[in-house]
């Protein structure tokens, strides 16, 4: 059955989506109705896929979807429909992958034109509705393609039928399994560390992003094999994008990525899962460096997430535009003469700590940035200027504010649950620790016949979930069970490998879909190996199930890890580079640290040494002096004594001696196991 000829996107649950309601395009969201209709009526697909934080996104839809003219043309020739990568990222990575098969750069908004059955033909990211920047103009382009389809139809099927036979291929294939060794992940950092800028840190050149997967690898070689030159990487583009622009130094938090090679211009919008990222790398780096620009950082960002990303219900939403009032960056920058109005005669105060940069190009107000020098000293003297930057932050608050896409997505909000539970332990926040135990219920009170939803906007719901959310959920439910000891996350732990067995795994049971087997409307089931700005849903489930095997010693969940392990890694050698999220997490598989702790709850001594001491690569299990039930085992099924306090560190099957003391625990926790 045709749908109306009108938009439809008011019904949908993303405020992405809702943007586009008042185009005079006739959008739809993307379903197996509109599938249905473009076949029923042998018109071509227009897919514009983009995020609501994305600034070019909100270029195209101003410039053409906006324009009756441009829209007049769309909605003759193409079935339109558009989609929101964040509630969708099976749909964004398969034509992704087609444009990028194509031999075309990918980004947002990405724009693909498919065949009535869904198969890709042609696409570009952005299109100016008339012709600059070296590209053609929205409507010669579509008047192009709709010319090809008439004339070539046949050719375009043919090509289409070869494009997506080549993307399945590519993405939700199998190649083997890999032996897994520990060179794997060595040659890995090494080829990540030959592309490391010395000076600015970071990869060389620009844009700059954070790249978590790449930054991860290194530490892992760090923690695993003593590497120092990777840790120090680390550690430098840490202090070098937390100087620059693209973290906000007045409200906490960091922005996607840098438009320059120096972290100076960043484009503003805000992602969760970035500032997620975020928080672990700064807990690592605080307790390997005992640096305090990293605890102030993690407490600012916090604060910014606590402020100004929390939903009814106490879930985290997924991202801040960029723009406010029509204009990137305006809410986030600076003159000189906005600061003395604010500060009056304590400006010079604050100028000593801050700079304000206008670098060329940028056409906005300056941005408030850091030099080596002011960032150290303002480590030793943030008493002095932390009054300052309150009145600047109260200032702000009376700006227009950037729009907040409020919907709560399930992965993203287990990586901020996870890393918000891992700074609390460490750094004796228990706040955050309830933050995050209230944005884990409010996710798990939103399952339907035990089913996760992938996003939430207020009461609407978008199910199924994909496999990244039972993994990102097992991994915020383990570090809940870390943080505070509670059985019934492992409980809860258990119930989500359980979902993502019965809807995701594959038919041979090596690894998973990231689509669920009753989802209907994807031309194809990925198996979500690449890695983007966070790990691979396939990372993630390898993280879980090996976590989850160390927690409750099961020895069937050691072994579903390891074999999914090993078929992930068969698939990676075929592009290790986007895929470091995999070769990490076989990483941790091979070498996985279980750390058991007896210890008086009362006045711990044990405990706290373990939380100052966070490694990736290691699960805490915290049992208290005198229990009798549910006592953890160690490998081999050993159950250790808890009449008194001890401390047992096992990589794998081999554990070390008993530990006592407190100063031998810090020792052994920071000298890893001496491999």
């Amino acid at each position: 059955m045709t749908l109306p000829a009108q938009n439809l996107l008011a019904e949908e649950a993303s405020p992405y989506l809702h943007q586009h309601s008042d185009n005079p395009v006739h959008w739809r969201g993307w379903s197996p109705a509109a599938l249905a209709e473009a076949r029923e009526l042998g018109r071509p697909i227009l897919l514009s896929i983009g995020y609501a934080a994305c600034h070019w996104c909100h270029v195209m839809a101003h410039e053409s979807f906006e324009n009756d003219a441009v829209a007049a043309v769309m909605n003759r020739l193409f079935i339109n429909i558009k989609v929101d990568r964040e509630e969708r990222p099976d749909i964004d990575q398969i034509y992704m992958a087609a444009l990028h098969a194509m031999g075309e750069q990918g980004g947002w908004p990405l724009t693909m034109f498919l065949t009535p059955e869904g198969k890709p033909f042609w696409g570009g990211t952005y299109f100016p509705r008339e012709a600059r920047y070296g590209r053609p103009g929205f409507i010669q382009v579509m008047e192009a393609v709709d010319k090809a389809w008439r004339e070539k139809q046949e050719s375009l099927g043919k090509s289409a039928d070869g494009l997506t036979s080549h993307v399945e291929a590519r993405l939700a294939g199998s190649h083997g399994k890999a032996v897994l060794d520990r060179d794997t992940l060595s040659d890995l950092a090494g080829r990540i560390d030959g592309m490391i800028d010395r000076d600015l840190g970071g990869l060389r050149g620009a844009p700059k992003f954070p790249n978590a997967p790449f930054m991860q690898t290194l530490w892992l070689s760090w923690l695993r094999d003593g590497v120092a030159s990777h840790r120090d990487a680390v550690l430098l583009s840490l202090e070098k994008m937390l100087a620059g622009g693209i973290y906000d130094h007045i409200g906490g938090g960091l922005s996607r990525y840098s438009t320059d090679a120096e972290w100076l211009v960043p484009h503003f919008e805000k992602m969760l899962y970035d500032n997620a990222q975020l928080l672990r790398m700064c807990n690592w780096a605080f307790a390997a460096t005992g640096n305090n620009l990293f605890r102030i950082r993690i407490e600012e960002t916090a604060a910014w997430l606590l402020r100004e990303m929390l939903v009814d219900g106490g879930g985290f939403a997924a991202s801040l535009d960029a723009d406010s009032d029509g204009e990137e960056g305006l809410f986030y920058t600076w003159n000189r003469d906005e600061v003395e109005a604010v500060l009056g005669d304590d400006s010079a105060l604050f100028f000593k700590y801050f700079g304000l940069a206008s670098p060329h190009g940028w056409e906005g107000k300056p941005i408030i940035r850091q030099t080596a020098g002011q960032q150290k000293q303002s480590i030793v003297d943030q008493a002095l200027f932390l009054p300052l930057k309150q009145k600047l932050l109260a200032a702000r608050e009376r700006r227009v504010r950037p729009g907040r896409d409020g919907k709560a997505l399930t992965d993203w909000n287990g990586l901020m649950i996870a890393a918000l539970a891992d700074a609390g332990r460490a750094l004796q926040r228990p706040d955050w620790i309830e933050a995050a135990a209230r944005a884990f219920a409010h996710i798990v009170e939103a399952s339907h016949d035990g089913r996760l939803p992938h996003s939430m906007l207020g009461a609407r719901k978008l199910f199924p979930a994909l496999s990244s959310d039972y993994a990102a959920m097992t991994n915020a439910a383990i570090a809940l069970f870390e943080a505070t000891g509670e059985t019934a996350y492992v409980d809860r732990a258990r119930h989500f490998i359980g979902q993502l067995d019965h809807w995701h795994q594959d038919g041979n049971k090596t690894g998973y879909y990231l689509t669920a087997s009753d989802s209907a409307d994807v031309p194809i089931r990925i198996r979500g190996d690449v890695d983007e700005a966070i790990p691979s849903a396939s990372a993630q489930i390898i993280e879980a199930l090996v976590r989850l095997a160390l927690v409750t010693g099961d020895f069937d969940m050691e072994q579903k890890a390891w074999t999914t392990a090993e078929h992930a890694m068969g698939r990676a050698a075929q592009q290790a580079y986007g895929q470091a999220g995999i070769v990490n997490a076989c990483a941790l598989a091979l070498e996985p640290l279980k750390l058991v702790l007896i210890d008086n709850l009362e006045s711990p001594s044990l405990v706290p040494v373990a939380n100052r001491n966070p490694d990736p690569r290691r699960v805490d299990i915290v049992v208290a002096v005198g229990t009798e039930a549910n006592r953890p085992s160690l490998p081999g099924g050993v159950v250790p004594p808890t009449d008194k306090q001890g401390a047992w560190l096992c990589t794998g099957q081999v554990c070390l001696p008993v530990v006592t003391d407190a100063d031998e625990l810090g020792k052994l926790l920071r000298r890893g196991t001496g491999t």
